[in-house]
């Protein structure tokens, strides 16, 4: 089997659920950026120097695939629950409880791990401005929504947390 099928040579891709869509659907470009920040926090991952920063990551890398999953489906139930946007929650209020308190604004890239995990935080935010559109036009589900409102915070913390010596 080849990594090339041939079936989007018109244009068009295969959601998750079966169902055709052109590749420039919104829905396919929400789930697309999704997958650009999993990309970033696979960079991220790989410069960590902190092993609590790369386990945290790799946590979040395998829930992005399954936020793609919920995106690129139809008419199915959420992969992504309640349980998944508390769990965001928790960790970051645990890894606030550590840091300083912020008293300016922060400049990206003292860190390598810092400086992706910085552009994780910006596509994650891009793909929530995209989600929220497509829920303007389509049905999508609310627990998405909210982990990708989470996500982009936690990122911010876990770059904090790479940069900081606690």
């Amino acid at each position: 089997m080849h990594v090339y099928t041939k079936t989007g040579d018109a244009g068009e891709t295969g959601l998750y659920t079966g169902e055709r869509v052109k590749k420039s659907s919104l829905r396919v470009d929400v789930y697309g950026t999704i997958d650009e920040a999993d990309a970033a926090f696979g960079m991220a991952r790989a410069f960590a120097t902190k092993a609590e920063v790369k386990t945290a990551i790799l946590g979040i890398q395998k829930k992005l695939s399954a936020l793609m999953a919920d995106i690129a489906s139809l008419d199915k139930g959420p992969l992504i629950h309640e349980e998944d946007v508390i769990a965001l929650e928790s960790a970051m209020d645990a890894i606030e409880e550590r840091l300083p308190k912020l008293t300016s604004f922060l400049i990206p890239g003292d860190t390598p791990a810092g400086a992706c995990l910085d552009h994780a935080r910006t596509v994650v935010r891009r793909a929530e401005r995209r989600f929220c559109e497509l829920a303007e036009h389509e049905d999508v589900h609310g627990t998405d929504r909210r982990f990708l409102n989470r996500l982009s915070d936690y990122a911010f913390l876990l770059m904090r947390l790479e940069e900081t010596n606690v």
